[in-house]
């Protein structure tokens, strides 16, 4: 798989995505990822890559010209104009990261792990020309309800998120199946009837068992592994109605 990331900021990603995962990752051939330095695709000697909005408001705004031709150079085409677009291939997504888009959730990096190639638009200053949102990126990524400087830091969570979905980038894949988010079941409630809802993870307990007078749940101890599986998902259950009731429906 290929991650491309475009950013005014190249230099901020030498450092997450040197470590763990994605670094093994990368040194296994599993994943590729480029970061683009999206100045490289300005034509001005000021190498000029935001402007004043249209309209008036405070701060600046990325412009479109750069991000459309930084995009066509690794799709290998153009994306075509407002008579003619020109959409990616299904195995490719563009990734615009933005405040203003859709929540990024495991599912949503269950998704992108099945995909060949996914270019990611690192957001700036106080937004990007909203044609890059309607025309060039396939989807709007938001990675929580909160504002953050720029759209770096989200894409090194989408990469992370997405890498060790990946064959192979994980030594015990098993456990990209057993911990938060990856265990759905059917709910009501606040986010649609009879939907299907994420659990968050169970708790987990290591030696010693006792600690400061707080004891290891008994249940954990007693090697009946049916018992063991029924208390996991009661108290995935109660965390999830707990920390998120959102996600659990309330009264499902």
């Amino acid at each position: 798989m290929r991650f491309d990331l475009i950013t005014i900021f190249p230099e901020f990603f030498a450092g997450p995505l040197d470590h763990g995962i994605v670094r093994r990752a990368k040194e296994a051939g599993i994943v590729q990822i480029h970061v683009r330095d999206l100045r490289e695709f300005t034509k001005d000697r000021h190498r000029t890559v935001d402007d004043r909005p249209f309209g008036g408001g405070e701060g600046m705004v990325l412009k479109p010209e750069p991000l459309f031709e930084a995009v066509e150079k690794l799709l290998g085409h153009s994306v075509g104009d407002a008579a003619a677009p020109h959409k990616p291939g299904a195995g490719t997504a563009i990734l615009l990261m933005s405040a203003a888009g859709r929540l990024f959730t495991q599912e949503t990096a269950r998704r992108y792990a099945k995909l060949e190639h996914v270019i990611i638009i690192c957001g700036r200053y106080e937004g990007v020309d909203e044609r890059v949102a309607e025309h060039l990126a396939t989807q709007e990524v938001c990675v929580g309800d909160y504002v953050l400087s720029g759209g770096e830091l989200p894409a090194a969570i989408v990469v992370d998120a997405v890498t060790r979905l990946l064959p192979g980038a994980v030594g015990n894949e098993a456990s990209t199946q057993n911990e938060s988010f990856s265990e759905y079941r059917e709910g009501t409630g606040q986010i649609g009837p009879r939907c299907i809802v994420p659990l968050l993870d169970y708790p987990h307990y290591t030696r010693p068992a006792e600690y400061r007078g707080w004891k290891v749940p008994e249940v954990l101890i007693g090697g009946n592994h049916a018992e063991v599986a029924k208390w996991r998902r009661e108290q995935a259950l109660a965390k999830t109605r707990r920390n998120r009731p959102e996600l659990d429906g309330v009264n499902s």
